[in-house]
């Protein structure tokens, strides 16, 4: 099981967010912790400690006014760690290389490929052909609703008609070298995890596959680490000390080693 770090960019700052308090009016969240460092200085710790993989995510709409702060925030974090970091947050065919050319090692995709609703295999297969598989991670967050868990999209707000199961991964694994999925509901409130998401994940035998939200404990890592069978990684946002929590970064990048 690897830590994979993350530093999620909002209005321009590094913060942590409840997920599902996510608006695009207004560029609306509720705020768990707001940095007063920017990407560079997180990015530079991970890349100190070894912790490549990590993720980059702007919060941000494409149209919105903070969107190129965000960036710059981005860029930043890219600079202090070529190709140690992937990044996510309204990439397309069309804006992808951008980001690879900035030193991202990935750039990690869900509206742009599941837009409508449903898998849009043009928008996919452009993506591939711009950057190739070998860049590219698929962001499967989902949200359960009548018993199963659905791909949702646009910062978390839509839900897609796609449920995530083995199945999906088995087809999707064929355009990707990594999937992230965001338990939505449980994002950013430290409640602990979800643990019906993340046995579905562990069960998979695929490519690597990392598990972010509710994470709050080391119950909560040995959990993921025991289900996944060491094959499935972990990211945490507001529960570390990093970011104003309580569990302790450098015991987890310890018990990660």
């Amino acid at each position: 099981m690897k830590f994979r770090p993350c530093i999620d960019i909002h209005n321009g700052k590094v913060k942590q967010i409840i997920g599902s308090s996510l608006r695009d009016k207004d560029d609306r969240a509720d705020e768990n912790f707001v940095s007063d460092k920017d990407g560079s200085y997180f990015a530079s710790k991970y890349k100190k400690d070894g912790l490549s993989g990590g993720h980059i995510i702007l919060l941000n709409p494409v149209d919105s006014k903070y969107y190129e702060a965000d960036c710059e925030q981005a860029f930043s974090a890219l600079n202090a760690f070529p190709n140690g970091m992937q990044i996510g947050g309204g990439m397309n065919a069309s804006n992808a290389q951008r980001f690879i050319d900035a030193g991202a090692s990935h750039v990690i995709v869900t509206s742009y490929v599941f837009g409508d609703g449903v898998i849009n295999m043009d928008n996919l297969d452009k993506l591939v052909k711009a950057v190739g598989r070998e860049h590219i991670v698929l962001d499967l967050s989902c949200r359960k609703k009548g018993g199963e868990y659905y791909i949702v999209t646009d910062r978390w707000q839509k839900f897609t008609d796609t449920i995530v199961n083995h199945k999906t991964f088995d087809f999707l694994s064929r355009y990707c070298d990594e999937f992230l999925v965001h338990a939505v509901d449980v994002e950013g409130k430290s409640v602990g995890i979800d643990e019906e998401l993340a046995g579905l994940l562990g069960s998979w035998q695929g490519i690597p596959v990392t598990y972010a939200g509710g994470i709050r404990s080391m119950k909560d890592v040995e959990f993921i680490d025991r289900t996944g069978l060491g094959r499935l990684d972990i990211t945490i946002g507001s529960a570390l000390d990093l970011f104003g929590g309580d569990l302790k970064y450098d015991e987890i990048v310890r018990y990660c080693r």
